[in-house]
């Protein structure tokens, strides 16, 4: 049989996150090699973007094959390269540049035609900060005193953890942080997610018309995503969790969710779809795969029986068309029976 259908055949190119979405660490996430040799099997583009500026492309391919995913180094966006091209755009070539973060984005620096520093006295025209896991005080202080004397300030991403099989520890952006700190300011440019280039340039490279960006943040994949105009996916398989994506403001609300990346295959519609009969006044009801979500007020009242991501589809649905009329409060989501008890329960919602 043709394996055809789901939500993704109405997309020419899956634009992939990394950490979180297919591996966390070294460790591949759970059907997600599967998931993408089904798309490579459906002859659909794949492009995988991430915000981690610790490996070169190649070196992404790798792990990624490491973890049962096939990919070649020019299927492989990163921050770093993003950076690196950024940098070299705007100075001349030869420039001294401060790099702070991994070998890797040395690299990057060095094949964009730039020169790589690691002191302040060498004059740098601008510091790029990436995350590397041996960056220290001594780097974050030549970055502090060139910075000062006028240099540019370009960070990778400002990702505040990344994954690991221990559970969120600091990224990137918690050195940036550290760095605004001692410095008072912000960076003058953040390259990676959530800007819209790195999805730009995945959709330009394959000349996409209809791309759909998965991850498993909501303030960098789903964010970015928005920004850029693209539908997105969010998966249950990193860092943000149920609560978070029914809380989510506007600009972070993923056009579907999923536990796993199976829900590329899934028969789902957009998320706002889900619940138009919420958009009238109080006790509004709407139904979705044997669910039935009532709103009254500030109230969620969820019914029925099915599984429970689409339970969660259907919350969502309703409280993102009536969030407004609550000025930001929290919903009060209750189960109307056993089984909608346990749902919540396993959504973390109870």
């Amino acid at each position: 049989m043709t394996d055809t259908g789901g939500l993704v055949s109405g997309y020419d190119l899956v634009i992939f996150d990394l950490d979180g979405v297919l591996y966390v660490g070294d460790q591949p996430v759970p059907r997600a090699a599967a998931a993408v040799a089904r798309l490579r099997d459906r002859s659909c583009q794949v492009i995988f973007a991430t915000n981690n500026a610790s490996r070169r492309p190649g070196a992404v391919a790798e792990l990624l094959g490491s973890v049962g995913i096939p990919a070649s180094a020019g299927e492989v966006l990163t921050a770093a390269a993003a950076a690196a091209a950024w940098l070299a755009r705007h100075h001349p070539a030869g420039s001294p540049i401060l790099v702070v973060g991994a070998p890797a984005l040395t690299e990057e620096v060095r094949q964009a035609g730039l020169r790589p520093v690691t002191d302040a006295g060498d004059a740098p025209v601008a510091v790029v900060q990436g995350y590397g896991p041996e960056v220290g005080w001594a780097s974050l202080a030549e970055a502090t005193v060139a910075i000062r004397a006028g240099a540019r300030w370009v960070a990778t991403n400002a990702d505040r953890t990344l994954p690991s099989p221990r559970g969120p520890l600091p990224g990137n952006g918690a050195l940036v942080a550290a760095l605004a700190t001692a410095l008072n300011r912000q960076p003058d440019t953040i390259v990676g997610k959530p800007d819209p280039g790195l999805f730009h340039q995945a959709a330009g490279d394959v000349s996409a018309l209809r791309p759909l960006a998965v991850g498993d943040r909501l303030d960098t994949d789903i964010e970015g995503a928005h920004r850029a105009g693209v539908a997105s996916l969010l998966v249950l398989t990193g860092v943000n969790r149920p609560i978070e994506v029914l809380l989510a403001p506007p600009t972070r609300r993923p056009t579907y969710v999923a536990w796993t990346l199976d829900g590329l295959f899934d028969e789902a519609r957009p998320i706002a779809e889900t619940c138009p009969a919420a958009a009238e006044p109080a006790a509004a009801e709407a139904r979705l795969a044997g669910w039935q979500v009532r709103v009254e007020g500030p109230a969620l009242v969820l019914d029925g029986d099915g599984p429970s991501i689409d339970a969660l589809r259907l919350l969502c649905g309703c409280w993102w068309r009536t969030a407004g009329d609550h000025a930001g409060r929290a919903p009060d989501v209750r189960g109307a029976g056993p089984a909608a008890k346990a749902a919540l329960s396993r959504l973390g919602l109870a």
